[in-house]
Formats: structure tokens, C-alpha cells, sequence
């Protein structure tokens, strides 16, 4: 596992206690019960916080998913892997 997708889980884990690292592996807001539109907004937030950057407003609603998450990290920043 990269650095960066250690830092990710740690994000997810700070938004969604519940689930365990597994869980947050394959969590998605169709299948994470409380992810809503509030918690997709903190999610953000966190992350960018965590990775000092700031995610383009207009891709939010794509980033629907821990992997949509992951694959959004790995093309703003291909070195941080």
C-alpha cells in the first residue's frame, strides 16, 4: 500500500468510523449508508487539508467512491504513489 493511499484510508476513516479499512476500500455512496452530500463535502475537505491541494469543485460529483477517490489522487499528483 502507497503512502498516499494510507493517508486516503486515514481521511475516510475520520469521515466514516464505522468502517474498517476493508470496508473503506470498497465504500462507495451506493453502498456506505451514510455517505450523503454533506459527508461527501467534509470528505473534501479532509482530504484536501491531508494533501494541501484543492479538488476541482466541478469533479465532486464524480468522486463517489474510495477507488474514485484513489484514481482522482494518482492523476493530480502521479508522484505521490
Amino acid at each position: 500500500m502507497s503512502e498516499n493511499e494510507s493517508r486516503l484510508i486515514r481521511c475516510f476513516t475520520s469521515v466514516f468510523p464505522a468502517l474498517t479499512p476493508e470496508g473503506i476500500r470498497v465504500a462507495s455512496a451506493e453502498n456506505t449508508g451514510s455517505w450523503d452530500s454533506l459527508t461527501a463535502i467534509t470528505l473534501a475537505a479532509v482530504i484536501q487539508e491531508e494533501f494541501c491541494m484543492e479538488i476541482d469543485p466541478e469533479v465532486l460529483p464524480d468522486l463517489d467512491s474510495f477507488e474514485a477517490h484513489r484514481n482522482y489522487l494518482r492523476h493530480v499528483n502521479p508522484a505521490g504513489e
